[in-house]
């Protein structure tokens, strides 16, 4: 699979980085977005949250582009063409002066930061199909879910001992390693023989396809529906933690014991998925889901927008770990009618419903008042829309 130059522990950390760079691009800053947007001059609390949206906002558009392009120019150009321009984003929020810059920087990341992201997933399928894919994938993801509990924890750290703007000499740096390692290491996985010409008549059709399957477009707006209340959380969790609960020095522990959740509940669903099916494991997570959003809403009103800290880390705890069996079962159901055009539609769907949650979560996220009032009912408002679309696939499947 990897040629003889590399052995597959490298190959499957190798493919464990390029994933990493999207968690790391985005969990590292957390701790420092609102120092960044103070002294870049954001004037609205709430301005902070760009910082991580537009990222996202560039990732989208590169999930979209960079698929097709890499099943024509091949897996490792692909590649480079998004370290290149995840390097140019990097710079420009190095040397960012305004908060217009920084965020444009941080969309030109995102978007670069999109190739290696999906390519790499690309890569994996080249050399592997089925059981052996799903190996090599569960050890990419078992490297992959520390990133989140230990990111945090290295922002702060770097905040404690120089500027922000060394964060992103981290970034530079990463990609630069990532770049060189693919380049003397690992083999092209797509010969010129198995290449397609990039048709965006072949795009267009594909896309027909998933907007036309009632399963894969209603699970795919789901998806977005639960990813939005993610992204809604990650762009107000320093605001929640370090300014409404006073727990700034601790906010890097917090973020990581609510990712070990997302963690623990996917290394159970790999277990219980065979025995149980997606279906049924995936209503009763969206149920626990929506429940306990309602639940936490109503502390929240009734505690005047204040729950103890205590009560919000159990629901966060238990939202994410619902989440966590969410995400994966909601995309791979999302894309079983697809199956003969399983990259381009993937593509698409990504591209689709992380269109919804930046929407979505952004919505929400803005509208953050210093209690945790907007954020419960925007997480039960999301759930219920899952619900509904999910409900509504289920019918037009049958």
């Amino acid at each position: 699979m990897t040629g003889k130059s590399q052995s597959n522990i490298e190959f499957i950390l190798l493919v464990a980085l390029l994933n990493a760079m999207v968690a790391m691009s985005i969990d590292t800053m957390l701790p420092a977005i609102g120092t960044i947007a103070a002294e870049l001059g954001a004037t609205d609390p709430n301005s902070r949250q760009f910082i991580i949206t537009s990222f996202f906002g560039g990732m989208t558009i590169g999930t979209l582009v960079y698929g097709p392009l890499s099943d024509s120019i091949g897996r490792k150009p692909a590649i480079y063409a998004g370290l290149a321009l995840y390097a140019v984003g990097s710079l420009m929020c190095l040397a960012a002066q305004s908060f217009e810059v920084m965020l444009l920087g941080r969309f030109v990341q995102g978007f670069g930061a999109a190739a290696p992201r999906i390519v790499s997933i690309a890569m994996v399928r080249d050399g592997s199909a089925g059981a052996g894919m799903a190996r090599v994938m569960s050890f990419v993801m078992t490297v992959f879910m520390l990133v989140p509990i230990l990111a945090p924890s290295v922002g702060q750290l770097v905040l404690f001992i120089a500027s922000w703007r060394v964060i992103f000499l981290g970034f530079l740096a990463m990609g630069i390693i990532a770049g060189v390692w693919l380049w003397l290491r690992q083999p092209e996985t797509l010969p010129r023989s198995r290449r397609s010409p990039l048709s965006p008549r072949a795009l267009a059709a594909a896309a027909g396809e998933v907007f036309c399957n009632p399963v894969t477009i209603g699970y795919t707006i789901a998806v977005g529906c639960i990813f939005g209340s993610f992204i809604c959380y990650l762009g107000t969790s320093q605001q929640l933690f370090a300014e409404q609960y006073n727990q700034g020095a601790f906010f890097a522990v917090w973020f990581g014991v609510f990712a070990t959740g997302i963690a623990i509940a996917m290394l159970l669903n790999a277990r219980l998925v065979m025995r149980y099916g997606m279906r049924k494991l995936s209503k009763w997570a969206l149920r626990g889901f929506i429940v306990l959003s309602l639940l936490f809403l109503a502390a929240g009103l009734v505690m005047d927008g204040h729950p103890p800290l205590w009560i919000l880390a159990l629901y966060l705890f238990l939202n994410f770990f619902c989440s966590g069996i969410l995400f994966g079962n909601y995309n791979a159901m999302a894309l079983e009618p697809m199956g003969r055009i399983a990259g381009m539609a993937a593509a698409i769907s990504g591209s689709m419903s992380s269109l919804i949650a930046i929407v979505t979560g952004t919505l929400i996220g803005q509208q953050y008042d210093g209690t945790v009032i907007v954020l419960a009912a925007g997480f039960s408002v999301l759930g219920l829309a899952a619900f509904v679309m999910t409900e509504w696939a289920e019918r037009r499947r049958a």
